[in-house]
């Protein structure tokens, strides 16, 4: 099974050479492309501050390519609103600002600033706005850059970005993007043959809001078995009536041919599921292996260890230690009930896909989560 998924991982990641990871030794980078030079994106998020450095060549205007050299984050938490939470996530720009600054030697006008989505969303949805407006003011005042904008994507150029900074140009229009983040799910493609209009695809749902509804019905009975069961019904109901209803609107089932999985719950699965390909971008995965993920998640959750796993490989090129502490990352970030409500999402969502007649091919990527950040300033580099 193994060998039929690598096969579709060389034809699907061959062109993946855009956005991939270029080797750094101690802040020193390198650097692959003609005549390059290195920026750096630092994002305001839902969780926290994100950082991707990123070597672009100096034709970036016309080829737009670029490597990522480097991704960092901070855990913040900045959507709760609270006073602590401003200030932890002030410190993290500022932190990140420095560490572009001073020990990767990026001129300030290499640097862009920016807030997602995520957060404009959840700021308008508690008008709290004014803390957005506050956090940029905060910061441009700390830096001392007062010419400095911190942009605010909306959530349809936030798409758009995200399918430039992982898809890549080989399949740039035959592939729906769907990127499961922890409040909402968003993505689309690209259906008229150019890059300014995406088909906006959108849910309410993510990892998080379907975890958090589900638990509402647990009540008292807290267990995995009593969440498992609570889970099922969530997902049949509100949210498969959302899923189907989106996906149809979309059109994306008759336009595309491959459908990637972005996001948090995409990159733990991938790391679960296949830790032999730990190295790669992005990992191919078909809806049947993922339901047996869905089960052994449920009933065997003890399979899912850093120890079990690593046991089970057999495969003596495998880096087991570096398997082990990436498995370890998972678990820090994901529970078993939060993967749970992830993986029941992304099965829902991938169930539209499964055709009777059409097969789709599926792909979970890691680190989508730079992905727009990466391709936004590939694009302020190249205007």
């Amino acid at each position: 099974m193994l060998n039929i998924y690598l096969k579709r991982l060389m034809i699907f990641t061959c062109a993946f050479v855009v956005c991939s990871y270029s080797a750094i030794a101690q802040g020193n980078f390198n650097l692959k492309l003609k005549n390059p030079e290195v920026y750096a994106g630092i994002e305001v998020g839902s969780k926290g501050v994100k950082m991707s450095v990123l070597e672009i060549g100096s034709n970036a205007k016309k080829s737009g390519s670029f490597y990522l050299l480097k991704d960092t984050s901070i855990n913040t938490d900045f959507i709760s609103f609270s006073p602590a939470t401003f200030e932890a996530t002030l410190n993290g720009l500022h932190k990140l600002y420095l560490t572009a600054v001073k020990d990767y030697k990026i001129s300030a006008d290499h640097i862009f600033s920016v807030v997602s989505s995520g957060v404009k969303i959840q700021a308008e949805k508690e008008h709290k706005t004014n803390w957005v407006m506050n956090l940029s003011d905060s910061f441009i005042a700390r830096i001392n850059e007062p010419a400095r904008t911190v942009k605010v994507i909306d959530v349809l150029e936030e798409a758009r970005l995200s399918h430039l900074g992982i898809v890549p140009d080989s399949r740039r229009y035959t592939t729906f993007l769907i990127d499961i983040g922890s409040g909402n799910t968003k993505g689309g493609y690209f259906p008229n043959g150019n890059t300014k209009e995406l088909k906006l695809f959108q849910l309410s749902w993510g990892t998080k809001s379907t975890a958090n509804a589900t638990e509402l019905r647990c009540e008292d009975d807290k267990s995995v078995k009593n969440f498992s069961k609570q889970l099922g019904r969530v997902l049949a109901g509100a949210v498969n009536t959302e899923v189907i209803y989106a996906v149809n609107e979309s059109g994306a089932y008759n336009m595309s041919d491959y459908i990637a999985f972005s996001g948090g719950i995409a990159w733990s699965v991938a790391t679960l599921l296949y830790p032999e390909l730990m190295e790669n971008p992005v990992v191919p995965v078909s809806y049947s292996e993922l339901v047996k993920f869905d089960e052994l998640l449920q009933n065997n959750y003890a399979m899912l260890t850093d120890a079990a796993i690593t046991k089970s490989i057999t495969d003596k090129t495998v880096d087991k230690p570096a398997v082990a502490k990436e498995i370890k990352r998972v678990h820090q970030v994901f529970d078993q009930k939060s993967l749970l409500a992830g993986t029941g999402l992304l099965l829902k969502v991938m169930r539209q896909f499964e055709g009777l007649y059409e097969k789709k091919q599926f792909y979970l990527v890691k680190n989508g989560q730079v992905g727009w950040i990466s391709a936004y300033v590939n694009q302020q580099v190249a205007r």
